[in-house]
């Protein structure tokens, strides 16, 4: 241990505490303002391909996409698997920042958190084992079906085969509900599109097939969420705007949906 002399100890003191808050996550802006840099992240990472785990790492579009715009906005992020139902109580108490997995922004949410711009467009798909007789939503009366627990999935079964039917069979993750897909414990799966052809992309002797009915199922859009009246909604909203405009988000977008072009013109028209 370094020993330090009387005229130095006030010296000493003050750059020991300036780096302890610096580790607290708090810094100082060229224009003297405090913020804080380092922010928390709340996930439910089994929503590939949005976020999952990979070698022990977490990664996924939304994963890339975050750390962007958060590089942009001129923080730090430290993401961690909460869970779904985990994720939206660390918003509600503050003791997370941000919260990001897929979340459809609906008229419900939008009165307890405040949310991003739109920044992904998506629609519900049913899943189903080959020689299930599924075309549309319709035919998913009747049938065991199974959702991820408060996802808009969930909601768009709902829908069809009513709100309180014990045929609707609710799982914690999406992994599990593709498990119980797999098991034949339901006959069909509602999900997000891009999460529905990510399984059947990763799972090519599964023997599922996937349906979209645009007639009952609409688009919904995905958007980051903070707590209410966070500051960070504004920032953010600005960095997105400016990966819009650089390439950037494209660049991510093409990584993870097949080389596709994203439709950003949209993303923009349901932000006005």
């Amino acid at each position: 241990m370094m020993k330090f002399t009387f005229k130095k100890s006030i010296f000493a003191l003050t750059a020991v505490c300036a780096l302890l808050l610096s580790a607290c996550g708090t810094g100082t802006n060229n224009d003297g303002s405090d913020k804080k840099k380092v922010l928390n992240v709340g996930t439910e990472a089994t929503f590939a391909p949005f976020e999952f785990m990979d070698k022990g790492e977490m990664t996924g579009f939304d994963v890339d996409l975050l750390n962007a715009l958060a590089k942009e906005a001129g923080y730090e992020v430290k993401m961690e698997n909460t869970g779904w139902d985990a994720m939206f109580a660390g918003l509600q108490s503050e003791q997370l920042d941000i919260g990001i997995a897929g979340i459809t922004m609906d008229e419900d949410r939008k009165k307890t958190y405040d949310f991003s711009s739109p920044y992904f467009e998506s629609i519900s798909m049913i899943v189903f084992k080959e020689g299930t007789d599924i075309q549309n939503a319709e035919d998913l009366k009747g049938k065991k079906v199974g959702v991820q627990n408060g996802t808009t999935g969930q909601f768009s079964a709902e829908a069809v085969v009513g709100k309180n039917s014990s045929d609707i069979s609710k799982y914690e993750t999406a992994a599990l509900m593709f498990q119980a897909l797999q098991s034949k414990n339901v006959e069909a799966v509602v999900t997000d599109i891009a999460v529905a052809l990510e399984y059947e992309k990763n799972n090519p002797d599964s023997g599922v097939q996937t349906a979209v009915d645009e007639n009952q199922f609409k688009s919904e859009y995905y958007g980051i969420a903070f707590p209410k009246g966070s500051e960070l909604r504004d920032e953010f909203d600005q960095a997105l705007v400016t990966l819009f405009e650089n390439g950037k988000y494209e660049e991510i977008y093409k990584k993870w949906f097949n080389n596709e072009e994203p439709n950003i013109e949209a993303l923009q028209n349901a932000a006005k």
